[in-house]
């Protein structure tokens, strides 16, 4: 692995910020993936010796995910999360970022992050309460079951 190792991982961490950017993402979570392409950027050895030495986590601006990530690009030569972030969601599931109190970055975790790919799952997910427990959703469940049923009727409705 040589210092093109480097530059590959740093416009790959660049490219997961401005995929997430223009998802609108946690600004902070877009901040962090920029400021550890620059210390990858900045590096004066390779990623790969610093990886083999345990001491990814000593760099700034790499935390214990980022430090996962980079240990995951130098075994597989990808991120998966980045693989995951570049493919489209399919269009009847982003049209969930139009139910009341979700959003792109939302639909994007229930979909990737939490595997909800159907309305039946995503009904669920709302009537079990975790939507506002874990993901912090602010929308009200009953207006959030009605937005699914009015989706539901409108993708059975012959065109």
């Amino acid at each position: 692995m040589s210092m093109d190792t480097n530059q590959c991982l740093a416009n790959l961490f660049l490219a997961m910020g401005e995929l997430l950017a223009m998802q609108g993402a946690n600004p902070h979570r877009v901040r962090a993936y920029r400021r550890a392409a620059e210390t990858i950027f900045n590096l004066p050895v390779p990623i790969h010796t610093i990886a083999q030495r345990g001491e990814l986590q000593a760099l700034p601006s790499i935390g214990k995910d980022l430090a996962a990530k980079i240990q995951e690009f130098l075994t597989t030569g990808t991120i998966q999360a980045y693989e995951k972030l570049k493919t489209p969601l399919p269009p009847q599931v982003r049209e969930w970022a139009k139910l009341p109190g979700f959003s792109e970055p939302l639909v994007h975790d229930l979909f990737y992050r939490l595997g909800i790919t159907t309305l039946d799952d995503l009904e669920r997910l709302v009537r079990s309460h975790l939507l506002r427990t874990r993901l912090r959703h602010s929308g009200s469940t009953q207006e959030v079951l009605e937005a699914i049923q009015a989706l539901r009727h409108r993708h059975h409705q012959p065109i």
